[in-house]
C-alpha cells in the first residue's frame, strides 16, 4: 500500500538537500575544510609513537651489533654490553664515589655514561625509559601482542600498585650494596636487559650458570605480557634512580586543572599506569615521558610540557594558584 502520509507543513521534498556520501578515505572535516580535531589528534598520536619506536629500534640495533661484535671478534678487542649499559654506568659511578675504585669488566668511559644518564634525567626526566630503552620497547611490543591476541590484561589495584612500585628501590639498594662490596657489575648476571641484548644465551649458552638470569628474564617477559611495563613499574633499579632524580627535572608534564575536563583519556593511554588526570600540577616523577597522554588529550592546554621547573616548583603563578585550589578541595 502506498505511503499517503502528508508532508510536514512548510517542508517540501525539493527543500530537502540531497546527502552525498564522501569517498572512502576522505579525512576532511565538515564542509571539506580539512581534518577534524579528532583526526588531527589521531595523526599526532601516530606521529609521536612512530618517532619513539624508530628511536628505540635504532638503539636496539646498535646494542645487538655491539653484542654481536663482542662475541664474534677477537677476545678483548671489542666492548661488551657492560660498557654500554646505562645502569652499569650508575653502578660504576656510585662505586667509584664510595670506594675510589672502578668496577671490574668496565672502563672509565662507563663513568661518563653514568654521569650523562643522570644529567639527562635532570634535564628531561625519565625520557630515557620512554624514548630510548629497548627493553621498554620489548615490553610495549608484548602489550601490543596481547591486544592483538585479545588476551585479558591484569589490572593491579591502585593501592597494591603504589606499594609494589617500592620494589624498584629495594632492587636498587641490593644492587648498589652488592656492587660496592664486590667491585663488579653484580647485577649484570641477573639483569633482563643485559641478558636479552647481550646475546650470551646465543653464543655462550651455559644452562648451569645462566639459569637464574634466564629464569628472571622469562618471568619478567611473561609478566609484561599481562601487565603493561611490569619491569619498569615494579623492579627496574634504573627506573628507581630516575624516579628520585625526576623530582629535580627541568622539564615536567603538567596539568592545568582549570582547563582539564576530567575525561581521563590520558589515564587510559599511560603505559606505566599513572593518572595524569590527577596531577597537581605535575605528573608523577615515575612518568617515562612517552608523551602519549599529551597527544591524546583532546583539550588544548590541559596537558603539556612545562619548563624550566625548579625542584618541582611551578614556573607560572597561575599553576601555583590552581595547584593550591586543587589540593584544598
Amino acid at each position: 500500500m502506498a505511503d499517503v502520509r502528508p508532508a510536514r507543513e512548510g517542508v517540501t521534498m525539493a527543500a530537502v538537500p540531497s546527502v552525498r556520501q564522501r569517498p572512502s578515505g576522505d579525512t576532511r572535516g565538515p564542509g571539506g575544510r580539512g581534518p577534524t580535531r579528532a583526526q588531527r589528534r589521531a595523526r599526532d598520536i601516530a606521529r609521536v609513537r612512530r618517532a619513539r619506536h624508530l628511536i628505540q629500534a635504532g638503539v636496539a640495533v646498535f646494542l645487538l651489533v655491539v653484542a654481536l661484535r663482542h662475541h664474534t671478534g677477537e677476545s678483548g678487542s671489542t666492548a661488551s654490553m657492560d660498557a654500554v649499559c646505562p645502569f652499569g654506568g650508575v653502578e660504576t659511578l656510585v662505586t667509584w664515589a664510595t670506594t675510589g675504585e672502578l668496577i671490574s669488566r668496565t672502563h672509565p668511559s662507563n663513568l661518563i655514561l653514568g654521569l650523562a644518564v643522570l644529567v639527562a634525567a635532570v634535564l628531561v626526566g625519565n625520557a630515557f625509559c620512554g624514548w630510548i630503552c629497548p627493553f621498554g620497547a620489548v615490553q610495549d611490543a608484548l602489550a601490543w601482542l596481547r591486544r592483538r591476541l585479545r588476551l585479558p590484561a591484569v589490572r593491579v589495584p591502585r593501592r597494591a600498585d603504589r606499594i609494589m612500585r617500592y620494589g624498584r628501590f629495594v632492587v636498587l639498594g641490593v644492587v648498589v650494596y652488592a656492587s660496592v662490596h664486590t667491585a663488579r657489575l653484580w647485577f649484570a648476571d641477573y639483569d633482563p636487559y643485559a641478558t636479552l641484548f647481550g646475546l650470551g644465551w646465543l653464543f655462550e649458552f651455559d644452562p648451569a650458570a645462566m639459569w637464574p638470569a634466564l629464569l628472571i628474564t622469562g618471568l619478567v617477559l611473561a609478566a609484561s605480557l599481562v601487565v603493561d611495563r611490569f619491569w619498569c613499574r615494579y623492579l627496574c633499579p634504573l627506573g628507581a634512580v630516575f624516579s628520585l632524580v625526576g623530582h629535580l627535572s627541568f622539564l615536567r608534564i603538567r596539568r592545568v586543572p582549570s582547563t582539564c575536563t576530567d575525561c581521563r583519556l590520558c589515564d587510559r593511554t599511560c603505559p606505566v599506569g599513572l593518572e595524569p588526570s590527577r596531577a597537581r600540577p605535575f605528573v608523577s616523577a615515575d612518568c617515562i615521558g612517552c608523551m602519549d597522554c599529551v597527544t591524546t588529550c583532546p583539550v588544548k592546554g590541559a596537558l603539556g610540557v612545562d619548563g624550566p621547573v625548579l625542584a618541582g616548583v611551578p614556573r607560572h603563578r597561575d599553576l601555583e594558584r590552581v595547584s593550591r585550589i586543587r589540593v584544598g578541595r
